[in-house]
C-alpha cells in the first residue's frame, strides 16, 4: 500500500477525536485517502487523466472491487468523473465539494494558507450568525442550558483537544438550536475550521487568549438564553472573526 497521502489520514483522524466519531479504516478507505490527497494536493492536476486501473490495482495492491468503490466515492465527491474510452478525469476545483469532511481535510493537511482559512471564516460568518439568531428564537430550556454549561467546560479545559472539542459542541448545539436542519449539515466545515485554528493557536495556550475567547462564546449563550436574535447575531460574528485574526496572526509571525 502507498503511504504518499499518510499524513492525509493523520488529518482525518484529528478531526475524527475532536468531534468524538470513531474513523473506520480499511484498504477502501486508505485508497481513497492517497487518491484524494493526491488530487487536491495537485499531484494529479485538474483536468488530467488518473493512471489506468491496471497501474493503481498494482500501487494499491487491493482488488479491483475496492478501487472502483474508492473511485465511485472522489465522483461523489466532485473531484473526478470517468468517461468511456477517455479514462478517469480529474474534475476542476470548482466542481468540488468543499463542503464535504474529506476534502476539507486534504485542504487542510496541505498547511492552510490564510486565504483559505478566511474563506472558511467568511462561510462561517454568513451562515452561524443567521443560526445564532434562530437559536435565540427557537432554543428550548434544555438547549440554552447546555450552551452555558459548555462555555463552562471551555473555561476549565486544560488541553487545545479538550477545547476544542468542547467549542465544537457549543457551535454544533447552536446549529441545533436554531431548527434549521441545512444550518447542522455545514458541521464538517465548522469541525475543519476549529481543528486548522486550533492546531495552528489553541486559547489555551494563551491565558489572555482564552479570556476573550471563553468571554464571547458566553455571550452567544447569554444572548441566546435571553432570546436576544441582535445579540446572538452579533456575538457569533465576533467569536468567528476573533478565531480567524488569532489563527492568521500566529500564521504571519510563523512566517517571520
Amino acid at each position: 500500500m502507498d503511504r504518499s497521502g499518510g499524513r492525509a489520514r493523520h488529518s482525518g483522524d484529528l478531526i475524527a477525536i475532536l468531534s468524538g466519531r470513531n474513523r473506520a479504516r480499511n484498504l477502501h478507505s486508505d485508497v481513497l485517502w492517497d487518491l484524494g490527497f493526491a488530487i487536491v494536493s495537485g499531484q494529479y492536476p485538474e483536468g488530467s487523466i488518473l493512471p489506468p486501473d491496471t497501474e493503481l490495482l498494482e500501487r494499491f495492491r487491493v482488488s479491483r472491487t475496492v478501487l472502483r468503490e474508492a473511485l465511485k466515492t472522489l465522483a461523489a465527491k466532485g473531484l473526478i468523473e470517468a468517461r468511456a474510452r477517455i479514462g478517469t478525469r480529474v474534475l476542476p476545483r470548482n466542481r468540488w465539494n468543499l463542503f464535504d469532511s474529506d476534502v476539507l481535510a486534504w485542504h487542510f493537511e496541505l498547511g492552510p494558507e490564510v486565504s483559505f482559512l478566511q474563506s472558511l471564516a467568511e462561510v462561517r460568518i454568513g451562515i452561524e450568525i443567521e443560526a445564532a439568531a434562530l437559536a435565540a428564537e427557537r432554543r428550548t430550556d434544555d438547549q440554552a442550558a447546555g450552551l452555558l454549561a459548555t462555555v463552562e467546560l471551555m473555561a476549565k479545559a486544560g488541553t487545545p483537544e479538550d477545547f476544542a472539542r468542547h467549542d465544537l459542541d457549543f457551535h454544533k448545539t447552536v446549529a441545533d438550536a436554531s431548527g434549521n436542519p441545512f444550518m447542522a449539515s455545514i458541521s464538517a466545515l465548522v469541525e475543519m475550521a476549529l481543528t486548522a485554528a486550533f492546531t495552528i493557536s489553541s486559547p489555551v495556550n494563551e491565558p489572555e487568549a482564552l479570556t476573550q475567547t471563553v468571554a464571547v462564546h458566553r455571550a452567544i449563550a447569554d444572548a441566546i438564553s435571553a432570546r436576544d436574535a441582535i445579540a446572538a447575531r452579533e456575538a457569533m460574528r465576533v467569536a468567528i472573526a476573533e478565531g480567524f485574526a488569532r489563527a492568521a496572526g500566529r500564521m504571519e509571525e510563523r512566517k517571520n
